[in-house]
């Protein structure tokens, strides 16, 4: 599986949308990049996608919304707590900051994970 990388626009805009929240770290994942509270991973870049966390509840909500999707890093397998930030939001960070700002509200919340060794 090739796993699609972002460009450089892209990893700007996610850098801009990182809350400012001392818990918060960045680290690789999928070949690209992605923010972590905790060690629970709550948003990231998918190749040119963001994409962010949420419950089920919340997913279900967003995922009414126009362009938005569960991600699947693998055709058919989607992650189903992870959903794809519609891309006409872009123009629109304002749009974007809130939900963000939720997925790291949900996952502060979730048991810490441990560094593997």
């Amino acid at each position: 599986m090739k796993i699609p990388s972002a460009d450089e626009n892209s990893k700007k805009f996610f850098k801009e949308l990182v809350p400012n929240d001392p818990r918060v770290t960045i680290r690789p994942m999928f070949g690209n990049v992605s923010a972590f509270v905790n060690g629970n991973m709550f948003f990231g870049l998918f190749g040119n996608e963001l994409f962010i966390r949420l419950p089920e509840e919340d997913s279900k909500e967003f995922l009414k919304k126009s362009g938005a999707s569960f991600m699947e890093p693998m055709k058919g397998r989607p992650m189903k707590e992870y959903v794809i930030v519609p891309k006409s939001w872009w123009k629109q960070p304002e749009t974007i900051r809130p939900w963000i700002t939720q997925s790291l509200g949900w996952a502060g919340q979730l048991p810490a994970k441990k560094p593997k060794k």
